[in-house]
């Protein structure tokens, strides 16, 4: 009898020990060679369940989707409106080592996108995820008298979206002139600022 394969828990095993790397050595040592060989397969192995690269790095932008959506929905959003959107904005932020590594791929697909279309597709739907985040949550401060009457909803949260994927490549670009507790302190800022 032929033995049955899980593709999708292989792309999965594929997928994580692609994320080792990546929080190990950083996105440009995840080739399929590396990745292959921390997943213990072979390179030709690997090929099979990802042609390219560029696939593989698409694969892990959806993976990040899946893993940031599941991060959020067990995250505790009690306390002051202002503190629990900036927790729910802090989920986005690389402020830890997952959190870096998942910014580094999606910085890397970024690169990626003008010559792949699957690239393209899952940064634009990790971008609306960053979107529909900043859209719920002026939403939430509107509802609970935290965004200033004179403010304009739309634009405030394409400003938070931009804000945060500023605050993402600074992050990552100048890690130590951005400790988390800044970002912290700048996300702050900002929610306050929308209240006056």
């Amino acid at each position: 009898m032929p033995k049955i394969v899980d593709h999708r828990a292989r792309r999965e095993e594929i997928a994580e020990a692609l994320w080792r790397v990546v929080r190990r050595d950083g996105v440009s040592a995840a080739t399929v060679r590396s990745i292959a060989a921390e997943a213990g397969w072979s390179p030709s192995a690997l090929r099979h369940y990802f042609s390219t690269q560029a696939e593989l790095l698409a694969f892990a932008m959806e993976h990040v989707v899946t893993r940031v959506r599941a991060r959020i929905e067990t995250t505790d959003f009690q306390g002051p409106v202002r503190v629990a959107v900036r927790r729910l904005l802090e989920e986005l932020l690389p402020m830890d080592a997952e959190r870096r590594a998942e910014a580094e791929v999606w910085l890397q697909l970024s690169a990626l996108t003008p010559g792949d279309p699957a690239a393209a597709d899952w940064l634009r739907r990790a971008d609306d995820g960053v979107g529909e985040a900043a859209t719920i949550v002026v939403r939430v401060l509107a509802e609970e008298g935290e965004l200033a009457g004179h403010r304009d909803a739309e634009f405030e949260a394409v400003r938070l979206h931009t804000l945060i994927d500023g605050l993402t490549i600074h992050v990552l670009a100048r890690p130590e002139s951005m400790p988390p507790e800044r970002v912290s302190a700048v996300l702050a800022a900002h929610l306050e600022d929308l209240a006056t």
